[in-house]
């Protein structure tokens, strides 16, 4: 069996091309976080090159971006070819059955263009001050208890 899934987020914009016969074909790399830190506690990262066809192809060249997460499911493909030099060169890239867009193209550029605070993470201060004194009694006090609610009390 030859089947990969894989997610991670595009090193570079799709490239489009055209067969001969006219059939759409999109490239790019995309970079997958391991599992697993290195020996300096980094966590590493593979870079690997995927092939999407048809109509697929086209909807990565209009919708995916260098930064877009994805989600690939596919199979790994390996082909030879020779270079100008003459020296056989081996490519092994992931062909791609499924791309699916895991983020928007609205929610990237919102995290592009905000520099201060790209994903809202570690702003915990609240706009105001909060003091647990202030606070007149325990909101959770009739927690679990019956609530009777009167018939006139309904909206309807």
């Amino acid at each position: 069996m030859n089947k990969v899934f894989l997610i991670g987020r595009l090193v570079r914009d799709p490239e489009l091309r055209y067969t001969s016969s006219n059939i759409p074909v999109a490239t790019f790399s995309l970079a997958v976080n391991r599992n697993f830190t290195g020996q300096n506690g980094e966590r590493e990262t593979d870079f690997i090159n995927i092939v999407v066809w048809r109509k697929q192809a086209e909807n990565c060249k209009n919708y995916i971006n260098q930064g877009s997460q994805v989600a690939i499911d596919g199979r790994i493909q390996t082909r030879n070819y020779e270079d100008q030099n003459g020296q056989k060169r081996y490519v092994t890239e992931v062909v791609a059955d499924n791309v699916q867009f895991l983020d928007t193209k609205a929610s990237r550029e919102q995290r592009e263009n905000s520099s201060v605070n790209p994903y809202n993470l570690g702003d915990t201060k609240p706009e105001k001050e909060v003091n647990l004194n202030d606070i007149p009694e325990d909101p959770f006090k009739d927690f679990g208890e019956e609530i009777k609610i009167e018939e006139n009390d309904l909206p309807f």
